[in-house]
């Protein structure tokens, strides 16, 4: 909704407002700043956009979904680095049902950016490794897995890694 720069902007204006009412005696008013404050701290580092997303992709709503990430004109400009790359994963997920070359390229994007929480780069690497088996590229899927089952810390893709090598041995 608001450019990064502007939440910034924002909040300081309400530290500083929020300051001001504790010298003038009104707590009540200032712990109410700081917490205003504080949301727009939250989504400096989490796009609200992008949240919203994750919300419609939970319940399979694939077009709503793309309706809130095409919210954001210029992801470059619009979101810190690690935002863009949560950015072109959920597009990755969102386009891995039907377009796989176009999903690989924004998987391979979500990577290279960064995505902070090991298991939705393990999950991304997963998708890899399908789209890389789908493609007749074994030793590439091979590899991937690996990767996804070493960040896998508490084994929620355990099935679905061990499916997968099931099916490459048909390979």
């Amino acid at each position: 909704m608001f450019n990064k720069v502007y939440k910034l902007i924002i909040t300081a204006i309400l530290v500083v407002i929020a300051i001001w009412q504790f010298f003038e005696g009104n707590i009540g008013n200032g712990i109410f700043l700081l917490l205003l404050a504080g949301i727009f701290v939250f989504l400096y580092y989490k796009n609200e956009m992008i949240l919203m997303a994750f919300l419609r992709l939970r319940k399979q709503d694939f077009p709503g979904a793309k309706k809130w990430l095409d919210k954001i004109k210029d992801p470059e400009k619009a979101l810190t680095q690690n935002q863009q790359g949560y950015y072109w994963y959920l597009h990755g997920l969102m386009v891995s049902q039907t377009n796989m070359t176009q999903a690989e390229k924004f998987f391979k994007r979500a990577i290279k950016l960064g995505l902070s929480m090991k298991q939705d780069l393990a999950m991304a690497k997963l998708n890899l490794a399908g789209i890389a088996m789908t493609k007749r590229r074994k030793r590439e899927a091979q590899m991937l897995l690996q990767e996804a089952k070493k960040l896998d810390k508490h084994n929620m893709l355990d099935e679905q890694i061990k499916m997968m090598k099931q099916q490459m041995k048909k390979i």
